[in-house]
């Protein structure tokens, strides 16, 4: 059975190639998980283990309009580690900030910081936060299980470039980032090494990839132009980023804000210009198999008729996508009475229309730049044409 597995996989250069593909992202995503740019300095000590509530007393807890103040008190037994069945006290600070504050109830699972040497009787535990870990562990297990189920070869690739965009983005782009590289550059060299992975897992090394990963690339070093030149204009300064300042006055303070904010604006739009190139590729590579002896201006405009069908909706994705995150700011300005001229005006508005129309500038221009490099290499009726195999 195996021999005949491999004669199979030996007679199918398409197979064959996906499962090289495949092979090489999961060595590189192995590799990832290995790397360690920005090691702890200062390890904390002790360790973070799992607990239940057992007994909660809010006596002390008071209620101030909508949010409350104080500390509540607990008992909590630990559910992991060295104090495994331990019961020890704990407390909760409440500091009046809905956004932060957390106030448990008998069976909620926590997550505590217990040091190496304590004595259960008289030690207090720092109740930290709900412990999530294992339900975001179900979340995902059910979105790989059904990303395999519907896809099968071609969900598993995706599922595997998924984990491979999440390694690169905090084993390569946020250490980097924190040591004082530009984030400019590292965020376009992670959308580059993200681009190439992702397009080429998912077509190959084909004409299509081909022309997909340059439509992708050339619309992203648009955006990242548009962004540097509009951010100055707008005179954005970056801390409108959630914990900008807080990252700041840790330690990093010669960060820039700004260049940040940049490499934010592109990299946070690059998959749906990755989308789009490789629909338009698809597209333009179905015509010439259809019509192989198509003109190459003709294919050009294949190509831009269909980059017209799926653009619009794109860019909607993308506004839909930003102005979700922010739907609280606007319902307050709202609610205020607030000005279109102050709407606009304000620095969190700005930033966020800045955001949306480069990313939809970037959109809009992909289109055509991916009809003009599939024109060039996915069009057969011409001599000088590349060997790449189509997919």
């Amino acid at each position: 059975m195996i021999m005949r597995w491999w004669k199979a996989i030996w007679e199918n250069p398409s197979l064959r190639r996906n499962l090289v593909t495949l092979a090489v992202m999961m060595v590189a995503c192995l590799a990832l998980w290995q790397v360690d740019l920005l090691p702890r300095q200062d390890p904390q000590p002790g360790r973070k283990e799992r607990a239940r509530v057992v007994e909660v007393d809010n006596s002390d807890l008071m209620t101030i309009g909508l949010v409350q103040k104080g500390v509540q008190a607990l008992k909590v037994e630990i559910l992991t580690g060295r104090w495994k069945g331990q019961v020890f006290s704990a407390s909760n600070i409440v500091r009046a900030q809905l956004e932060l504050d957390k106030v448990f109830e008998p069976g909620d699972i926590v997550l505590v910081a217990v040091l190496d040497d304590v004595d259960p009787s008289t030690y207090t535990l720092n109740a930290q936060d709900h412990y999530r870990i294992g339900y975001t562990v179900l979340l995902f297990g059910l979105f790989a299980v059904l990303l395999v189920v519907f896809g099968r070869l071609t969900g598993f690739n995706a599922l595997l470039s998924f984990v491979f965009t999440a390694l690169v983005l905090w084993k390569l782009v946020i250490p980097l980032c924190l040591k004082g590289w530009s984030a400019i550059g590292v965020c376009l060299v992670a959308v580059v090494i993200l681009s190439a992975a992702i397009i080429f897992l998912v077509a190959g090394v084909t004409k299509k990839g081909v022309t997909a990963f340059t439509g992708a690339i050339a619309g992203v070093l648009a955006s990242a132009l548009l962004a540097m030149l509009f951010t100055r204009l707008f005179r954005i300064n970056g801390g409108v980023m959630p914990y900008s300042l807080a990252l700041l006055y840790s330690g990093y303070e010669f960060l820039s804000l700004p260049n940040i904010y940049i490499g934010a604006i592109f990299l946070s739009s690059s998959g749906a210009v990755m989308d789009l190139a490789m629909d338009v590729a698809a597209g333009m590579e179905e015509v010439v198999l259809r019509r192989p002896e198509l003109p190459r201006g003709e294919l050009l405009l294949s190509g831009l008729r269909i980059g017209r069908s799926v653009v619009g909706t794109m860019t909607t994705t993308l506004l839909l996508a930003y102005s979700g995150g922010y739907l609280t700011l606007m319902m307050t300005f709202a609610a205020q009475g607030t000005s279109p001229i102050d709407f606009i005006n304000n620095p969190y508005v700005a930033s966020e229309t800045v955001k949306t129309i480069i990313g939809s500038f970037g959109l809009v221009l992909v289109a055509p730049l991916t009809a003009v490099v599939g024109s060039v290499i996915l069009c057969r009726h011409h001599k000088d044409m590349t060997k790449l195999d189509n997919s």
